[in-house]
């Protein structure tokens, strides 16, 4: 039963998580790069960004607090055994984010942002519009191999 309610904890994190980085980087960054006025484009980001940035700190614990806890349950060996390397994705991932999230965000990135946005916000918001591509990319093709992955298919 509690390897249920986990499993139920970590798919709803994640769902809420990545499609929360799925719509800053397929609508909110798009409609921002629209702004006539950069210093309201970045004021508005930031705003956007600030509440969402409670929200994927919130999910990624669920995440991995869930995540780790169904590691524990259904066993450490899991991680040497080939088959089961998208584990390590979803580790991959969840990390970056936990990284992002927890120690580069409030110890540089927030500021870095806002100075070079201020300075130049076209090519900030082009930057941040690849890395976002990037991250939804990876976290998207991490979900699939664990969905695949976890029901059996294993691609060889």
């Amino acid at each position: 039963m509690e390897l249920t309610l986990a499993r139920v904890v970590h798919v709803l994190a994640v769902v809420l998580w990545i499609g929360g980085v799925a719509m800053v980087t397929t609508v909110l960054l798009p409609a921002v790069k629209r702004f006539k006025d950069p210093s309201e484009a970045v004021a508005f980001f930031e705003q956007v960004e600030a509440r969402f940035a409670w929200q994927s700190r919130i999910t990624t614990l669920m995440a991995g607090a869930s995540g780790f806890y169904m590691l524990h349950v259904l066993g450490w060996q899991r991680l040497l055994a080939p088959q089961y390397w998208w584990i390590h994705a979803m580790i991959a991932v969840w990390g970056v984010f936990t990284l992002m999230l927890f120690v580069f965000e409030p110890l540089f990135l927030h500021r870095w942002f806002h100075e070079r946005a201020t300075r130049a916000p076209k090519s900030t918001f082009r930057m941040i519009q690849r890395l976002h591509w990037r991250l939804l990319t990876a976290s998207l093709v991490t979900v699939a191999a664990a969905v695949a992955g976890s029901h059996g298919w294993f691609w060889w």
